[in-house]
């Protein structure tokens, strides 16, 4: 008897489905085909256990399980499940009428128990596009399934209870959640506010900047000045997610299996800091079954790169194409995929390599050239893309002390959000840039027009301080993002003025 279910299979962010064909007739042995890995193969083992744990048994009969489409390579243990029910309608030993109704994922334990799967959102979305009435699922992976509208989450704990299911023998009630209520009372919920940070004024104002116009950001100083900390408060400042970056942040992290059992809809915005040893894979995505990598996982947040100098050269230049086009492409012999990769990119280095050059205090013990070289490990494309310099000092005792309360995040995105209010009306008729920090030099040129008397004093900061040209579109943007917090339809002298300030490595002999 032939019988089919359906299950599916990831490919970037995104699933198509998988049609399990079982077909059970005289003979003695077990094929499974369609181009499935290790995993699935094993599955034999794990399947025959759990129908026998649950009194039901494996056919002594040729067995033959047909993936399709069969020149696509299926990977992973999630399709125990469609196998196991499959192979037990085939041999009747489950009548039912509905297998073509429901589309069926899962890994089995030996005793039948079902353990978590990853991508179910992604899959949940596709069947809910193709037509399912239902989902059968691992229960710790209902709650992620359950964020798509229109489908029937059914979670279950063990093969029986699917069987029952499917049998009519047993009612499971489909899992709801209101999508828009746990999205409104989780958006806020940040573990570090800006309130907890004494002193530092000047670093917050920039990070502040730097949240309005989406600019990239790098902060200098010496150990225990505070850049971890700040950084790490940064997303609690950031406009909240919408619900359409709410659902492509939770894909992401879904199909990487970040998203942990339990768990929903991602509603903040995420925060990764890789260790400096991380390799350019792990940073950009890939391996055989390509899977996002760090700078995906940031999608829509923030890339915390700390101890810049420290990452392998390599590492740090395969990020450059996707600071530019906010995607990156990951290409093999049989598949290329797209992942997204829209993040903000904040850095952070010692000044050198004992950590006090320019120190208030403290004599740095480098010897000559060896600032300038320690710099260098950062090259100038990477530095090219980075709007924001900002040098960071030590707090004073008197400063750590204070009893004044300092400004909470919740005011800080307040201000923040006015600003990007304005460029979203800005960029209205623009659907790929988003922020000040997104906008192409012609744009620059055309939206970020300056006075005589402002042209004048760049003139002079340009010659004055040595900065490069580079330098020049740079302060325009973030010069637009100060005005755009301010309130301002135009860019004023003040504005450009505060820009300049923020482009220390630019500056000829800063590390001299």
């Amino acid at each position: 008897m032939l019988v089919k279910t359906f299950g599916s299979a990831v490919q970037g962010v995104n699933a198509f489905t998988i049609t399990v064909e079982v077909n059970v007739t005289p003979g003695t042995k077990y094929f499974l085909v369609g181009l499935p890995d290790n995993a699935i193969k094993e599955s034999e083992q794990r399947i025959e256990s759990a129908l026998k744990h649950h009194g039901y048994r494996m056919p002594r009969q040729k067995v033959v399980i047909n993936m399709a489409p069969a020149d696509v390579r299926k990977e992973g243990s999630a399709y125990d499940l469609p196998i196991a029910i499959g192979i037990l309608a085939a041999s009747d030993q489950l009548l039912v009428d509905q297998l073509d109704r429901y589309l069926i994922m899962g890994e089995l334990a030996l005793d039948g128990e079902l353990r978590p799967i990853k991508g179910v959102l992604p899959i949940a979305i596709q069947a809910r596009k193709e037509g399912f009435k239902g989902f059968i699922l691992p229960q710790q992976n209902a709650q992620e399934a359950a964020i798509v509208n229109n489908l029937d989450v059914i979670g279950v704990t063990n093969l029986k209870e699917a069987i029952d299911f499917l049998a009519g023998e047993k009612q499971i009630t489909p899992i709801k959640i209101d999508t828009r209520d746990l999205f409104q009372t989780s958006m806020h919920q940040y573990a570090a506010d800006f309130a907890d940070v004494q002193g530092q004024e000047n670093i917050k104002r920039a990070l502040e900047i730097a949240a309005a116009g989406g600019h990239n950001v790098i902060m200098i100083g010496p150990p225990g000045a505070g850049k971890t900390m700040l950084a790490k408060r940064l997303p609690s400042i950031l406009p909240p997610l919408n619900l359409h970056e709410a659902l492509e942040t939770t894909k992401i992290h879904s199909v990487a299996g970040k998203l942990g059992p339990q768990a929903s809809l991602l509603a903040q915005r995420p925060f990764r800091a890789p260790h400096h040893t991380i390799s350019d894979v792990a940073l950009v995505g890939g391996g055989g079954n390509p899977q996002p990598g760090e700078i995906s996982l940031s999608h829509n947040g923030v890339l915390f790169l700390d101890e810049l100098p420290e990452f392998k050269r390599t590492v740090l230049e395969v990020m450059r194409q996707p600071l530019e086009e906010r995607r990156v492409t990951i290409s093999r012999a049989r598949v290329t995929i797209d992942f997204p990769a829209n993040f903000m990119l904040v850095a952070s280095m010692n000044p050198c390599p004992c950590g006090y050059y320019n120190h208030p205090e403290k004599d740095c013990v480098c010897g000559p050239g060896v600032v300038q070289r320690y710099l260098n490990k950062v090259s100038g494309p990477l530095l090219d893309r980075i709007d924001l310099h900002v040098e960071v000092t030590p707090v004073s005792f008197d400063q750590m002390t204070a009893t004044r309360k300092a400004e909470t995040s919740a005011d800080i995105r307040e201000r923040v959000e006015r600003a990007r209010e304005w460029q979203t009306k800005r960029f209205e008729a623009f659907p790929d840039i988003h922020s000040n920090a997104m906008m192409p030099p012609q744009m620059v040129k055309d939206l970020c027009r300056i006075n005589e008397a402002g042209r004048l004093l760049l003139k002079k900061a340009m010659e004055k301080l040595g900065l490069s040209a580079r330098a020049y579109d740079r302060i325009l943007k973030v010069s637009r993002t100060i005005a755009d917090l301010a309130g301002s339809e135009e860019i004023k002298i003040e504005h450009l003025a505060e820009a300049i300030q923020y482009r220390s490595l630019d500056r000829e002999g800063w590390a001299g």
